[in-house]
């Protein structure tokens, strides 16, 4: 059994949107206070509040005159931005994140998120505490059968888009066992290009829309802050921004299905994407490529279906060793695309990479050595 969310949108009544805007507000002014508290006691005091002391200070702000305005929205959503905050801490404490910072009202996600005691599943429905009616879901795909949400969150993107992620029970099947490995060596003319020596194209997303893109946000530019027509116009580049983002992800999933389907093994490098965007010439392409969740999505469907990836060291210099007689050539600029080794093999550089991780990945798979530490 795995938990797993659902994610769709919603289209909310206009007395449900200002509800949920309201407790988006109320959440954000939670969590940024609880925040706030808790840095000054550590700061000033150097005294530790815990979730169970940021709780009991949302009841004492609760009865302030001047926050009375909490009552009105739900009590549950409130205490989970506290949850979140917590974890937040907690993040940090491991050193797997920076300290927290406050939430803004125009850049931070607005969302909320509700247990059991805050909503009610009936017949296929959903309605959230304190909400008049159901939610109207479009339900683009079915949860499981039998499955009973656990927990939702509800939230609307910069475009205006209303989405709720339903978090359910799942049991996922693992797939029949192949006799087959694969190594990736990611790109960007090429998103990835495989041992088999397969090359899938890069779709280049929001090169595609760059001048669409570069329009919305000219017309932006010319607005006057704080009018009704920048915040229009605020909208179209998000949605602009959002087409851009959909389309990648879709494309990244049906991408990494098909790997995690066809291959037991899957072997990449554990490139450091974060230092190679400083590279100001290639810091557009390489984000627009979005190879960090291209990994993201291989290894948490090769956990749901009984694959394996392994990642080799980011140094292992793949591109310029030669796949068939092993010499470590001169070092290759990034206009090289092929070359010929002494041994009188010639490469073409991607393909090669490939599978020199491929060898690499099954060395590292069968002694052991070479992998370095997996992401927290």
């Amino acid at each position: 059994m795995v938990k797993r969310a659902y994610k769709y949108r919603f289209y909310p009544t206009p007395q449900q949107a200002e509800l949920l805007n309201r407790t988006f507000g109320s959440v954000r002014y939670v969590y940024n206070r609880a925040l706030a508290e808790r840095s000054r006691a550590w700061t000033q005091e150097q005294r530790r509040i815990t979730f169970a002391d940021t709780c009991r200070l949302l009841t004492a702000w609760k009865n302030e005159p001047d926050a009375a305005w909490l009552y009105d929205v739900s009590n549950v959503a409130l205490q989970q931005g506290l949850q979140h905050l917590q974890q937040a801490y907690v993040n940090f404490w491991g050193k797997r994140a920076k300290y927290p910072t406050f939430k803004s009202k125009r850049k931070s996600r607005a969302s909320a998120t509700f247990t059991t005691s805050g909503f009610s599943w009936r017949d296929g429905r959903i309605s959230l505490a304190k909400c008049a009616g159901p939610l109207d879901i479009v339900w683009s795909r079915p949860l499981p059968e039998g499955a009973t949400p656990s927990m939702v969150t509800v939230s609307r993107d910069a475009a205006n888009r209303w989405h709720i992620s339903i978090l359910v029970e799942d049991t996922i099947e693992a797939l029949p066992q192949v006799e087959r490995s694969v190594g990736m060596d990611a790109g960007i003319t090429s998103l990835v290009t495989l041992s088999t020596g397969e090359k899938v194209t890069n779709p280049k997303h929001e090169k595609r829309d760059r001048v669409r893109l570069a329009k919305a946000q000219r017309n932006l530019a010319r607005k006057e802050k704080g009018s009704a027509n920048r915040a229009k116009a605020r909208v179209k580049v998000a949605r602009v921004h959002a087409r851009i983002a959909d389309r990648r992800r879709d494309h990244l999933h049906k991408l990494s299905t098909r790997i995690i389907r066809e291959n037991q093994t899957v072997i990449i490098e554990d490139l450091s994407v974060r230092n190679m965007v400083r590279t100001h010439s290639l810091a557009r392409a390489i984000s627009d490529a979005a190879w960090s969740e291209l990994r993201r999505q291989l290894e948490y469907k090769a956990d749901w279906y009984g694959r394996t990836v392994i990642a080799i060291d980011r140094f292992y210099p793949s591109s310029k060793t030669c796949s068939a007689c092993g010499r470590i050539g001169p070092s290759l600029p990034l206009n090289v695309r092929d070359w010929t080794c002494p041994c009188g093999a010639r490469h073409d550089r991607d393909v090669n990479a490939a599978r020199n991780i491929l060898a690499a990945g099954l060395a590292v798979s069968a002694f052991g050595d070479g992998v370095r530490p997996a992401r927290v």
